[in-house]
């Protein structure tokens, strides 16, 4: 975790890793003495299950998303639901398209007591308006899709939450980790318009300050898949994770099989500047989030 500090004289901003702690350095600008402070201390895991450095995740076959979660030996750590809400959106969707024929219905029947251009509005206005008032309609009952990560396929109380913040969200979608309790933990985001270029997540404490970003492990890769798409495996989409100084911190991999399988490492981590919950909400988003 980076420390941050500002010169006491003439406050320009400075940020060190944990290992420069206790130590002193001179201001280039002024030549203030700066100290720097005792690292904070680093958040304890919820749950010893997240103590791991590797995770391998698994899909299910089933007609919610689900992933089995277990460590490299196999061993069962988590199991994780995304719900699709099946039933309830198309039952939102089919009032949605009550309402806009009930709307194409009223705009024809104003229309045939209407000559000439106002006629003609009228109709344009129907059409125009049938998929509009599907949304309007739609979208307020359908359901937000919460992905919780609970201790077995029992579902019990979920230790951890990864929170869809609105249903409408066509530029930057975004999305709240939350702990057993409810407390926010940190914040999700991405933007699709980068994904025409480079797939990339952030994660920033509820502060606002980054926390670590998820980026496609190629530029040539990620160019080559927005024409070749995965090639039958060959170009299979993985992610880098990097830290707010860019140092890398692990990797999320797809494995070559029918099902998604993935390895999420952060061996890389040896400092453990990222708290895995953290680490393993963010890398099942990048399978979930992404309709991978």
């Amino acid at each position: 975790m980076a420390i941050d500090v500002a010169c006491p004289k003439c406050a320009r901003p400075f940020r060190f890793e944990d290992e420069y702690a206790g130590q002193t350095i001179t201001c280039p600008d002024c030549a203030a003495v700066v100290v720097v402070p005792a690292a904070p201390p680093r958040a304890a895991q919820a749950d010893a299950v997240f103590e791991h450095d590797r995770f391998l995740i698994n899909q299910k076959i089933r007609l919610d998303e689900k992933y089995a979660i277990t460590d490299e030996n196999a061993q069962p750590l988590l199991f994780v639901v995304r719900p699709r809400h099946f039933l309830r959106n198309i039952g939102a969707l089919f009032a949605g398209v009550i309402a806009g024929g009930a709307w194409i219905a009223a705009c024809i029947a104003v229309a045939g007591n209407q000559h000439g251009a106002l006629e003609a509005i009228l109709a344009i206005l129907g059409v125009a308006g049938f998929p509009l008032v599907i949304v309007a309609v739609a979208l307020p009952l359908s359901a937000l899709r919460h992905t919780s990560f609970y201790r077995d396929e029992t579902l019990g109380t979920p230790l951890l939450t990864v929170a869809q913040d609105k249903k409408f969200q066509p530029i930057v979608a975004t999305f709240t980790v939350r702990d057993a309790q409810g407390k926010p933990l940190a914040h999700l985001r991405k933007n699709y318009l980068y994904n025409f270029i480079r797939k990339r997540w952030y994660m920033t404490a509820p502060d606002g300050h980054e926390l670590m970003m998820a980026i496609e492990d190629s530029r040539l890769k990620a160019f080559l898949r927005r024409f070749l798409g995965p090639l039958f495996g060959l170009l299979r989409t993985n992610f880098v994770l990097l830290s707010d100084t860019d140092d890398k911190l692990g990797e999320f991999n797809r494995k070559y099989t029918i099902l998604d399988r993935y390895v999420l490492d952060l061996s890389a981590d040896s400092k453990r500047r990222v708290e895995r919950r953290l680490a393993l909400a963010l890398g099942v988003m990048l399978d979930t989030g992404e309709r991978r």
